[in-house]
């Protein structure tokens, strides 16, 4: 794993001391040994590489990394570029982003642009058993992720939370800084996009909060490559 090195370090570091961190990478690392583990060993901590805390404006918390080649690059919902089929998922979250700003639909789901601003892309868990969903779960991940959340509630400015669908949601307990702002809706998917995911307006909603306190807003158009 590319260790983390950056301001996230003091945040999170006491994590890699605890039991249950130990097991996991011993776990991970056994995974990647013996089978083949998605994203590559070292975009793991990307999220974390492109999206410094201290410019953390919004946290989009996704679940499970994608699980084919050419996907997961250790950003939630993001897939490398080479790779020209957009995931379901993102072809809606494109979907409302047109509807919502306007943004033109491209022709790739690589969202690196939005970690550069300031998106923090985070999965509640970080690596994957190809062509296995969920496959990596319980296994430690969550209680790190956890510790990320906690890290960016802790962050005295104002902060956008989008939270889609359930499991995203039970993390609202966390959320406790009154000047954060939590947006949630279903999931994108094309199981519950159509249950008020369309038309849920958060990229707009967002860059309002961020505009209101001084805070430059958010380009969400994604280019063509």
């Amino acid at each position: 794993m590319s260790m983390i090195d950056n301001d996230w370090l003091p945040a999170i570091q006491g994590e890699f001391r605890k039991p249950y961190y130990r097991e996991l990478y011993t776990f991970v690392r056994e995974e990647y040994s013996r089978t083949v583990v998605y994203p590559p060993a070292e975009d793991i901590f990307n999220a974390f590489h492109f999206t410094p805390l201290s410019e953390v404006k919004v946290l989009l918390l996704g679940q499970d990394p994608y699980h084919n080649v050419n996907q997961a690059h250790g950003l939630s919902f993001s897939v490398l570029p080479e790779q020209k089929e957009i995931p379901p998922s993102l072809q809606n979250i494109y979907k409302e982003l047109h509807d919502d700003l306007g943004c033109y639909i491209p022709n790739n789901g690589y969202l690196k642009k939005w970690a550069d601003q300031g998106v923090l892309l985070l999965n509640t868990v970080l690596t994957v058993r190809a062509h296995q969903a969920n496959s990596h779960q319980g296994r430690g991940w969550e209680q790190f992720t956890d510790a990320v959340i906690q890290a960016v509630n802790a962050q005295d400015r104002p902060i956008v939370y989008l939270l889609w669908g359930r499991p995203a949601q039970s993390k609202i307990p966390m959320l406790t800084n009154p000047k954060h702002l939590i947006l949630t809706a279903p999931h994108p998917s094309p199981l519950s996009a159509y249950r008020g995911f369309f038309g849920c307006r958060h990229f707009s909603k967002a860059n309002a909060f961020l505009e209101e306190h001084g805070i430059a807003p958010i380009d969400w158009q994604i280019e063509n490559i």
